[in-house]
C-alpha cells in the first residue's frame, strides 16, 4: 500500500488514519516545486495532480475523508457497523468536516493571509469566519462531555479533527473550551503524533 504524501495538506488525514490503524504501507513523498504531482505516472493515479492518492493493489483513489474511509471499511476498524445509528452520524461528521466545516476555514485561511493581499477580501474573510463559527458552535454541542463526536474514537474524528486542528492555527477555536479540549486530545494521540513526526 503506498500513500503519496505532501507534508501540510489533506494526506496528512489518511497519513493519520493509518497510523492508528497500525498497518505497513509506504510513504511517496511528492515536492510540489518539483513538479512531481504533474508527472504522468502521478496524473494516472491522481488526475488533480494534488495530494493525498492510495494505491492498494489495483485501488487507486484520491479524496482524503474517501482514502480514511475506504481504510476504516477494508481493516474493519474506527466505524461504527453499516447500517446502525451511530453509522448515520459517522457519514454526518465525516461530511461535516469536508464541507460544512472545511470550506470557511480554508477560504478564511485564503482571504485572511495566503492569497497575495491584492486579492484578499475582508468581507469574503468576515463571512467565512462566521461560519466556521457557526459550524464551531454545532460541534461544540454535538461534543458536549465526550471525548469524541461518536463516543470512542473513529474515523470521523481524524477528518472533523483534522480540520478543527487547521482551524486553531489560525486562532478560531479559542472562544470554544470544549474544542479546545478536544484539539489537545487529539494532539496527544500517539498515531497522531507518529503522523506529523517528519
Amino acid at each position: 500500500m503506498q500513500l503519496y504524501h505532501v507534508p501540510m495538506t489533506r494526506s496528512t488525514r489518511p497519513r493519520w488514519m493509518l497510523e492508528e490503524l497500525e498497518v505497513p504501507f509506504e510513504l511517496v513523498r511528492l515536492d510540489p516545486k518539483k513538479g512531481d504531482n504533474k508527472t504522468p505516472q502521478y496524473l494516472a493515479i491522481n488526475p488533480t495532480g494534488k495530494v493525498p492518492a492510495l494505491v492498494d493493489g489495483e485501488v487507486k483513489m484520491f479524496e482524503s475523508a474517501a482514502i480514511v474511509a475506504y481504510l476504516a471499511d477494508k481493516y474493519g476498524k474506527l466505524a461504527p457497523p453499516i447500517g446502525s445509528p451511530e453509522r448515520a452520524a459517522y457519514y454526518q461528521w465525516l461530511f461535516f468536516g469536508m464541507t460544512t466545516l472545511e470550506q470557511p476555514v480554508s477560504l478564511y485561511e485564503k482571504h485572511a493571509g495566503s492569497l497575495p493581499s491584492g486579492e484578499q477580501v475582508a468581507a469574503v474573510a468576515q463571512d467565512a469566519k462566521s461560519a466556521v463559527e457557526r459550524a464551531l458552535v454545532a460541534l461544540e454541542k454535538a461534543l458536549g462531555d465526550r471525548e469524541w463526536l461518536l463516543g470512542t474514537f473513529t474515523a470521523a474524528d481524524i477528518i472533523v479533527g483534522a480540520t478543527v486542528l487547521w482551524a486553531s492555527s489560525l486562532e478560531l477555536i479559542e472562544r470554544h473550551p470544549v474544542i479546545v479540549a478536544y484539539a489537545n486530545r487529539i494532539k496527544g494521540r500517539p498515531a497522531f503524533q507518529r503522523s506529523r513526526k517528519d
